[in-house]
Protein backbone atom coordinates (compact mmCIF):
# COMPACT_ATOMS: atom_id res chain seq x y z
CA UNK A 1 0.00 0.00 0.00
CA UNK A 2 1.55 3.50 -1.13
CA UNK A 3 1.42 6.02 1.45
CA UNK A 4 0.23 9.75 0.70
CA UNK A 5 2.41 12.24 2.11
CA UNK A 6 -0.11 13.79 5.07
CA UNK A 7 -0.71 9.76 5.64
CA UNK A 8 3.43 8.95 5.90
CA UNK A 9 3.54 12.16 8.20
CA UNK A 10 0.70 10.52 10.50
CA UNK A 11 2.26 7.42 10.80
CA UNK A 12 5.54 9.07 11.62
CA UNK A 13 4.29 10.75 14.32
CA UNK A 14 1.93 7.99 15.69
CA UNK A 15 5.52 6.19 15.44
CA UNK A 16 7.40 8.40 17.58
CA UNK A 17 4.83 9.10 19.93
CA UNK A 18 4.89 5.19 20.71
CA UNK A 19 8.56 5.36 20.96
CA UNK A 20 8.27 7.96 23.75
CA UNK A 21 5.51 6.15 25.57
CA UNK A 22 7.28 3.01 25.63
CA UNK A 23 10.16 5.39 27.18
CA UNK A 24 7.45 6.04 29.77
CA UNK A 25 6.67 2.55 30.24
CA UNK A 26 10.28 2.03 30.88
CA UNK A 27 10.50 4.61 33.83
CA UNK A 28 7.32 3.10 35.34
CA UNK A 29 8.81 -0.15 35.14
CA UNK A 30 11.98 0.05 36.95
CA UNK A 31 10.38 1.64 39.60
CA UNK A 32 8.97 -1.73 39.99
CA UNK A 33 11.89 -3.96 39.88
CA UNK A 34 10.31 -5.19 36.05
CA UNK A 35 13.47 -6.16 34.25
CA UNK A 36 12.33 -8.41 31.37
CA UNK A 37 9.53 -5.95 30.84
CA UNK A 38 12.64 -2.95 30.85
CA UNK A 39 14.53 -4.77 28.43
CA UNK A 40 11.22 -5.36 25.92
CA UNK A 41 10.33 -1.35 26.28
CA UNK A 42 13.57 0.22 25.63
CA UNK A 43 14.14 -2.13 22.65
CA UNK A 44 10.65 -0.71 21.37
CA UNK A 45 10.93 2.43 22.01
CA UNK A 46 13.98 2.25 19.55
CA UNK A 47 11.89 0.00 17.52
CA UNK A 48 9.29 2.55 16.86
CA UNK A 49 11.73 5.57 16.24
CA UNK A 50 13.36 3.69 13.97
CA UNK A 51 10.41 2.57 11.87
CA UNK A 52 9.31 6.04 11.71
CA UNK A 53 12.47 7.49 10.37
CA UNK A 54 12.36 4.26 7.86
CA UNK A 55 8.51 5.14 7.08
CA UNK A 56 9.66 9.04 6.50
CA UNK A 57 12.47 7.97 3.78
CA UNK A 58 9.91 5.85 2.06
CA UNK A 59 11.85 2.56 3.21
CA UNK A 60 9.74 -0.74 3.98
CA UNK A 61 10.45 -3.04 6.49
CA UNK A 62 8.35 -6.24 7.14
CA UNK A 63 10.29 -7.73 10.22
CA UNK A 64 12.07 -6.56 13.33
CA UNK A 65 15.38 -8.00 12.02
CA UNK A 66 14.45 -6.17 8.50
CA UNK A 67 14.15 -3.05 9.93
CA UNK A 68 17.31 -3.10 12.01
CA UNK A 69 18.91 -4.04 8.67
CA UNK A 70 17.33 -1.14 6.77
CA UNK A 71 19.04 1.26 9.42
CA UNK A 72 22.47 -0.78 8.62
CA UNK A 73 22.29 -0.03 5.36
CA UNK A 74 20.73 3.42 4.86
CA UNK A 75 21.62 4.93 8.05
CA UNK A 76 24.56 3.23 9.62
CA UNK A 77 26.94 2.06 7.13
CA UNK A 78 26.61 5.57 5.57
CA UNK A 79 27.49 7.43 8.92
CA UNK A 80 24.34 9.38 9.22
CA UNK A 81 23.86 7.23 12.77
CA UNK A 82 26.37 5.96 14.71
CA UNK A 83 27.82 2.59 14.87
CA UNK A 84 27.26 2.74 18.45
CA UNK A 85 23.87 3.45 18.16
CA UNK A 86 23.40 1.01 15.78
CA UNK A 87 25.12 -1.75 18.15
CA UNK A 88 22.72 -0.39 21.03
CA UNK A 89 19.30 -0.89 19.00
CA UNK A 90 20.79 -4.97 18.13
CA UNK A 91 21.51 -5.57 21.52
CA UNK A 92 18.28 -4.62 22.77
CA UNK A 93 16.47 -6.68 20.44
CA UNK A 94 18.72 -9.52 21.27
CA UNK A 95 17.90 -8.58 24.93
CA UNK A 96 14.14 -8.75 24.48
CA UNK A 97 14.28 -11.75 22.60
CA UNK A 98 16.19 -13.75 25.29
CA UNK A 99 13.82 -11.81 27.88
CA UNK A 100 10.56 -12.90 26.05
CA UNK A 101 11.68 -16.39 25.00
CA UNK A 102 14.26 -17.74 27.12
CA UNK A 103 13.00 -19.18 29.71
CA UNK A 104 16.39 -19.84 31.38
CA UNK A 105 18.08 -16.42 31.44
CA UNK A 106 16.55 -13.52 33.96
CA UNK A 107 17.03 -10.07 32.49
CA UNK A 108 18.70 -8.01 35.86
CA UNK A 109 18.70 -4.71 36.72
CA UNK A 110 22.59 -4.10 35.79
CA UNK A 111 21.29 -5.31 32.19
CA UNK A 112 19.41 -2.22 31.32
CA UNK A 113 20.08 0.58 33.52
CA UNK A 114 22.51 1.90 32.40
CA UNK A 115 20.62 1.24 28.67
CA UNK A 116 18.13 3.91 29.47
CA UNK A 117 20.06 7.10 28.35
CA UNK A 118 21.66 5.96 25.78
CA UNK A 119 18.01 4.99 24.23
CA UNK A 120 17.06 8.34 25.44
CA UNK A 121 19.75 9.82 22.95
CA UNK A 122 19.21 7.38 20.06
CA UNK A 123 15.96 8.60 19.98
CA UNK A 124 16.14 12.29 20.36
CA UNK A 125 18.80 11.13 17.30
CA UNK A 126 15.97 9.99 15.45
CA UNK A 127 13.97 12.57 15.73
CA UNK A 128 16.45 15.33 14.89
CA UNK A 129 16.67 13.38 11.56
CA UNK A 130 13.25 13.52 11.05
CA UNK A 131 13.06 16.88 11.78
CA UNK A 132 15.72 18.26 9.78
CA UNK A 133 14.13 16.58 6.35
Amino acid sequence: MKLTDKDRNALVKVRLQNAKEALEEVRGNVGLGYWRVVANRLYYACFYATSALLIKHGITAHTHAGVINQMGLRFISTGIISQEQGKLHKHLFELRQTGDYDDWIHIQKEDVLPLIEPVEQFIATIENLISSL
